[in-house]
């Protein structure tokens, strides 16, 4: 078991008392959990699974202000989030970067109507959207940002002037429009970093990943995972960040009446998305996401995405929460959805190397079109001693906002004055980072005597904790790669697993790493980690077989990576 984890257990038997309890471990949860500890409170948030490993591990992977949320009357949000938005391409540069955006339109008029009777209170489908709804959005997209702009302003352009630009594009286009919103590369790892910087920010507060918070009477008891210790946990509050679950943690955590437990609050729908290996497509997007409507007038999404097309993505409303997979009908839906933009540009299911999917916790609603249910946040509570506060709804771009939101009320109800913010509070390797295109890759290269490749993963994927991550490997055996064609080394994991709450295989593999999502993960190279992290965890040889076969059963179930395709990359590796 790692030391700081040792330490956190040790501590928490000494005293179980905490002025606020957060329940789970994604970016809402780790976003209110960090701006209360950062108030000087004593804050412990447990999560019983791998931290960001539910739907904070299955976004779209863009940072965005929303811009269809526009068509609903959601001023408010979108303004929030545009805000947000710019924030963190200040504050996280090194994980959240601008996006130019392209919408293919097919007419000039349509949608117009439509999108006033939403503005008035229908709850319909939408029609398709033409040129001058689609203007009039952009236009509106732009006013909120006129103040402090950092993005550049919409461009429109006529079908010819699209078509050299995007000559795969499908020639039935009439014109396109093109604006800036932003993506994000690994927003597993962003979460991480925000739990680092509060564990050096605020030591008095304590996350921990694979523990579960339990009611027995009067009596909260934290279980921790493979122990058999039950550790007594006196909250003076409760912040229920759990998400599609938050109903289910309600109804375990609280004696409320039953017809009261059964209120739902939250509305969950189900998002797929892809990720495809074909040049071809990520050439003809020409560095943009390509933002289009599909037959049945749902958004759909095509960008660049490490070397691969990111493609989604599905708006299913599901019953109950539950672990989720992108079905073959979801994958066909895409990949069509594809075929009516780049008709001319061949797609197979061969090229998916990952797929993902997860349940979107939205308000609840009655809306019978998935789209017009409102991606907003709010908060609600539940009375008790101590009295919960449900975070309901909310998306990535919103966390920092709606984690301050949950802050202010924790702390009215505490008597406690807020002691500081977190909007101009740069998030883990983007403290530091060096301004300018290259800067950091150069710098390491210099400093560490590393090669280009690794220099340029090391960047992108840490930031400005690069440097960090270097100090730890010299001195250590850092110059061979785990694999040829890949840049990671085994200090690398070792560094991962020492600082980042690894406790699986699939801890590193799925959320510390993009080798999976990228669909760069292969037998031979799963081996290798396995190799370095059962010696580093001190695992037995039956316990590392447990953990493959673990993993192998998580990427052919959840993400629809089957053993053969892992054992054919090896060859393709070879």
């Amino acid at each position: 078991m790692p030391s700081f984890r040792e330490d956190a257990l040790r501590r928490i038997r000494q005293d179980g008392d905490f002025d606020a309890v957060v329940i789970g471990g994604g970016i809402n949860g780790i976003a209110a959990y960090r701006d209360l500890a950062l108030q000087g409170l004593r804050v412990l948030l447990v999560e019983r699974n791998d931290f960001s490993s539910g739907c904070s591990a299955a976004p779209s992977r863009m940072i965005h202000g929303g811009l269809r949320y526009l068509e609903n009357g959601e001023f408010g949000l979108v303004a929030e989030s545009l805000r947000e938005r710019d924030a963190l391409l200040t504050l996280a540069p090194h994980m959240v970067h601008p996006l130019p955006t392209t919408i293919p339109i097919f007419s000039t008029f349509s949608g117009l109507f439509n999108a006033a009777a939403t503005f008035f209170g229908s709850g319909g489908k939408p029609a398709s959207r033409g040129a001058l709804a689609i203007k009039a959005g952009l236009t509106l997209y732009d006013f909120v940002t006129r103040k402090n702009r950092i993005l550049p302003r919409h461009e429109f352009r006529s079908a010819g002037k699209t078509l050299q630009h995007w000559p795969g594009l499908t020639p039935d286009i009439r014109y396109s429009a093109t604006y800036y919103d932003a993506w994000i590369s690994q927003p597993e790892r962003l979460a991480l970093e925000l739990l680092i910087d509060t564990s050096t920010d605020a030591p008095q507060s304590i996350a921990l990943n694979y523990v579960e918070l339990v009611r027995t009477g009067d009596e909260y008891r934290l279980r921790v995972e493979e122990t058999a210790e039950s550790l007594a946990i006196r909250p003076r509050i409760i912040v229920n960040a759990t998400g599609a679950w938050i109903d289910e943690t309600i109804g375990a955590l609280t004696e409320a009446p039953t017809a009261e437990k059964a209120k739902p609050t939250v509305s969950g729908t189900k998002g797929s998305h892809l990720i495809l290996a074909n040049e071809a497509l990520l050439k003809a997007l020409n560095g943009h996401m390509i933002f289009f409507e599909n037959a049945d007038n749902r958004v759909c999404i095509l960008f660049p995405y490490l070397g691969r097309v990111l493609a989604g993505s599905t708006d299913i409303k599901v019953d109950r929460p539950e672990r989720v997979r992108c079905e073959p009908e979801e994958r066909d839906y895409i990949l069509d959805a594809i075929r009516q933009v780049f008709p001319d540009i061949a797609i197979d299911h061969s090229d998916i190397v990952f797929s993902f999917s997860g349940i979107r916790p939205l308000p609840r609603s009655d809306a019978a079109f998935t789209g017009r249910i409102s991606r907003s946040h709010f908060i609600h509570r539940v009375a008790g001693d101590p009295p919960q506060l449900c975070m309901i709804g909310g998306k990535w771009t919103t966390f920092r906002a709606f984690g301050e939101q949950v802050t202010d009320e924790v702390l009215a109800f505490l008597g406690c004055k807020r002691l500081t913010g977190t909007m101009g509070r740069p998030i883990g390797g983007g403290r530091n980072f060096p301004t300018g295109a290259g800067r950091l890759p150069a710098l390491l290269s210099e400093e560490f005597s590393i090669g280009r490749d690794r220099a340029e993963h090391l960047a992108s994927a840490y930031g400005s904790r690069a440097l960090e991550l270097m100090g730890f490997c010299r001195g250590r055996p850092d110059d061979t790669p785990l694999c040829e064609k890949l840049p990671v080394t085994a200090a690398e994991v070792i560094w991962l697993i020492r600082s980042e709450h690894v406790r699986h295989l699939t801890d590193l593999i799925l959320r510390r790493t993009t080798l999976a999502i990228t669909g760069r993960i292969d037998a031979d190279l799963i081996d290798a980690i396995l190799g370095v992290t059962a010696r580093e965890l001190g695992w037995p040889s039956s316990q590392a077989a447990e953990e493959r076969q673990r993993l192998i059963h998580e990427l052919e179930t959840f993400y629809g990576v089957s053993p053969a395709m892992l054992q054919h990359r090896c060859k393709e590796n070879a």
